[in-house]
């Protein structure tokens, strides 16, 4: 028998003294329906850490950590993600033995979940766990401009004719340091 909804709410003791939510409350808390939590609980998508339903009359008891998982799956729903897609992420995160899913960062682009394990590694969990690279365009920016420092530049224009000292143009912002550095 599933878990029927209660009217009581608020955090309630489990068997181990830990603090625990009824499916009423972590519903209202995550901004789900009742239907949808029994759905995940009995497809063990998100399964409640401190008591699942185990009979007639039993109470599933989320702790905190449960709701803030069921709150990111809300959110990749929001986001567009497939429930399925949802499901293959976090079945590969547990199979590499990540039990704490809310202690991970997950990114979406509303289709592939990643997981953002530091600001260098970023793991498409929809592909077996394969890896993925981010580029910090600030950053690049950076290195084009250094690279650039002491490398030779030509106007705009064309070709500037032997023995000419081209001006910088307008804008050229590099030109100018260059120029100026020749002059200092």
């Amino acid at each position: 028998m599933h878990e029927q909804p209660l009217e009581e709410e608020g955090p309630l003791v489990g068997e181990d003294g830990s603090v625990g939510y009824r499916g009423v409350t972590a519903c209202q808390a995550v901004g789900i329906s009742y239907r949808q939590l029994d759905y995940w609980a009995r497809t063990t998508l998100v399964i409640p850490s401190i008591r699942d339903a185990s009979g007639s009359g039993t109470q599933r008891l989320y702790s905190f950590r449960d709701l803030v998982v069921l709150k990111v799956v809300k959110r990749l729903l929001d986001a567009g993600v497939s429930l399925q897609n949802i499901r293959r992420a976090i079945e590969t995160l547990r199979s590499r033995g990540v039990e704490d899913l809310a202690g991970i960062t997950l990114i979406s682009d509303g289709t592939t979940v990643y997981e953002c394990r530091s600001p260098e590694e970023v793991v498409d969990l929809l592909q077996g766990g394969q890896g993925v690279f981010g580029i910090a365009i600030g950053g690049a920016f950076k290195e084009i401009q250094g690279s650039l420092s002491h490398l030779p530049a030509e106007p705009a224009g064309g070709p500037v004719p032997v023995g000419t000292d081209p001006s910088p143009s307008e804008g050229d912002e590099l030109a100018a340091r260059r120029a100026r550095k020749r002059a200092g």
